[in-house]
């Protein structure tokens, strides 16, 4: 059955069987640069195709139709506009920050793919911190922007950029207490581990009301750490323009539009570990038959395949609600999801130390 750990083992031991394992080794780290690269870029393309048909849907409309069959080709032609398209740096900008801060939010999003587990047993690199470890290296992205902005030397840019920063620091605190309420649960960072321990059931379904609780807040904060609708305050067109990233063109704006998908992707792939079991397939206590059945589908369609249904779910938020306004904002934040994250996490820890999870 075709597995992506089949090919992993299959590469890795032709490499250390002709080239021995130290070089081996360097020629893995390099085709794994190269992989994730080329899976940005697919991503990229795949999740911008996907906005367009979703929103054309929900407002009952055809969406891209003309490039390729069926539009297929048309985020292709966008790419190599974008590619074409002479990179401007205005004349009052720090042009050393503004050319660096696209680069930094495109690394950040790089290294959080590290602990990520794609498929059984197909992982960059399984840290015994993972949870943390992402966590801790998605707040970076919150420098660049900020560089971004202030470099811009356009009041709209600064503005959009302080904007994000308030915002993401802000929602940082309910998207990381839903993290720590199901490490509690689970009483492990490793993302493993996590896994591991939802083979018997997926956590959303045996964590009780807490972890359906822990899986709407962390949905919501995310959706507003990605500057996604309707908390895309810092790129209000009505209002700023383009927000952030206002001064930017070609590249170095591809750069950041691609990072927001990228860094969907990412939320929603650290959702799908958390609550719905990863790669883990869909098993029923000891209802063998069944569970035997669902182990024939191979562990990496299962992975993507709930990574792009929560996907689907914020991009359906943004063609639903409509842009709240900065004080309510923040008052969604630090008036109600941060005490309800407190509790829940309370709740939680009874629940943990209790043992009355199934």
């Amino acid at each position: 059955m075709f597995s992506l750990e089949s090919i992993k083992n299959t590469v890795q031991n032709w490499l250390q069987l002709h080239v021995g394992a130290s070089m081996a080794l360097v020629i893995e780290s390099i085709l794994l640069g190269i992989l994730v690269i080329i899976l940005f870029a697919v991503l990229g393309l795949v999740l911008v195709f996907m906005e367009r048909k979703v929103s054309a849907v929900m407002q009952i409309r055809i969406g891209p139709n003309r490039v390729g069959p069926r539009g297929w080709l048309q985020t292709s032609a966008d790419t190599l506009k974008l590619m074409l398209k002479e990179g401007l740096t205005p004349d009052g900008a720090d042009k050393f920050l503004f050319n660096l801060a696209p680069f930094i939010i495109m690394i950040a999003a790089m290294l959080i793919m590290i602990p990520i587990a794609f498929a059984k047993n197909f992982q960059i690199w399984d840290i015994n911190i993972g949870v943390l470890y992402i966590s801790s290296v998605a707040s970076v992205s919150v420098i660049a922007i900020l560089m971004a902005g202030w470099s811009s030397n356009n009041k709209f840019s600064l503005l959009g950029a302080m904007r994000s920063g308030a915002q993401i620091i802000s929602y940082e605190l309910s998207a990381g207490i839903s993290v720590i309420t199901m490490v509690i649960l689970t009483q492990s960072l490793s993302v493993n581990e996590i896994i591991a321990s939802q083979e018997n059931g997926w956590w959303i379904f045996k964590g009780h009301i807490p972890a359906i609780i822990a899986f709407i807040i962390f949905m919501i904060a995310v959706t507003a750490e990605t500057n996604r609708a309707p908390f895309d305050l810092a790129e209000a067109e009505s209002e700023l323009t383009a927000g952030f990233h206002t001064e930017y063109s070609g590249m170095k704006f591809a750069l950041f539009f691609l990072a927001e998908y990228i860094n969907i992707f990412i939320v929603c792939a650290v959702a799908s570990i958390l609550f719905f079991g990863g790669w883990m397939p869909f098993h029923i206590g000891n209802w063998q038959t069944f569970n035997h059945i669902m182990d024939y589908i191979p562990s990496s369609i299962w992975f993507f395949g709930k990574t792009f249904l929560l996907i689907g779910l914020i991009m359906w938020f943004r063609w639903t609600f409509p842009r709240l306004r900065i004080d309510q904002l923040l008052n969604l934040e630090w008036k109600y999801l941060l005490p309800i994250s407190l509790a829940n996490m309370l709740l939680m820890t009874v629940i943990a130390i209790l043992k009355w999870y199934l």
